[in-house]
């Protein structure tokens, strides 16, 4: 188990040899308490923790937990992940992020007493869509695919394919920072759990895009 405080330190890949070799993984405001051990990364949210920009409640958050890595160019990244979800706005997905303005967050929020699978693409303004699922969808698969300034959101449930959940718009930039994402915004101490997080190649095909796990 580990304890700490702080944010990343964003890097560049580096080509060695041919081959493109990603930095390694760093934290962006590194939560109290986290583990990663078999290949799965455990983490307890810190109080009141949340990313969000001005939109309806007039304030703006950016201190919500994500672990991930610069990447450059078109990617997708991926993972699966549960959490034990039970107050207000609870969170947890992936993050794509050009800087504290341009964002994007997508995963499962619990709000109105439901799951919900949600996305927010923030522009400076954050906007919000949601779709109510019935019960704890337990364990959950996420794909977030960017090329040039589209970023498309898909997800399963179940052990199914994949769907699409979200296509916004986000910055051109040469890199971003992507990674595991969760928030507790009324209260601390929410648990998550990520697995098989990986970063590959972009899916161009916006209708016939490969929606294997």
């Amino acid at each position: 188990m580990i304890t700490g405080k702080g944010a990343a330190k964003k890097a560049l890949g580096t080509t060695i040899g041919g081959e493109v070799r990603l930095p390694p993984m760093q934290w962006l405001n590194e939560p109290p308490v986290w583990s990663n051990e078999n290949g799965c990364l455990t983490v307890q949210t810190g109080n009141e923790t949340d990313f969000w920009r001005e939109t309806h409640y007039g304030f703006v958050r950016d201190d919500g937990h994500v672990y991930g890595r610069e990447v450059a160019g078109d990617f997708s990244v991926s993972v699966r992940f549960s959490a034990e979800y039970r107050e207000l706005y609870d969170q947890a997905g992936l993050m794509v992020r050009v800087d504290e303005r341009n964002w994007l967050k997508a995963g499962i929020e619990f709000t109105d007493g439901r799951h919900h699978l949600s996305a927010v693409v923030t522009r400076d303004f954050s906007d919000w869509s949601v779709l109510p699922l019935e019960g704890d969808p337990g364990e959950v698969s996420l794909r977030i695919c960017r090329y040039a300034e589209a970023v498309r959101v898909e997800y399963a449930l179940g052990g199914g394919g994949f769907e699409m959940l979200r296509l916004g718009y986000l910055a051109p930039s040469a890199t971003a920072f992507a990674g595991m994402m969760c928030c507790s915004p009324k209260r601390e101490g929410l648990v998550a759990r990520f697995r098989d997080f990986q970063v590959g190649e972009a899916q161009w095909e916006l209708h016939s895009a490969n929606n294997s796990l």
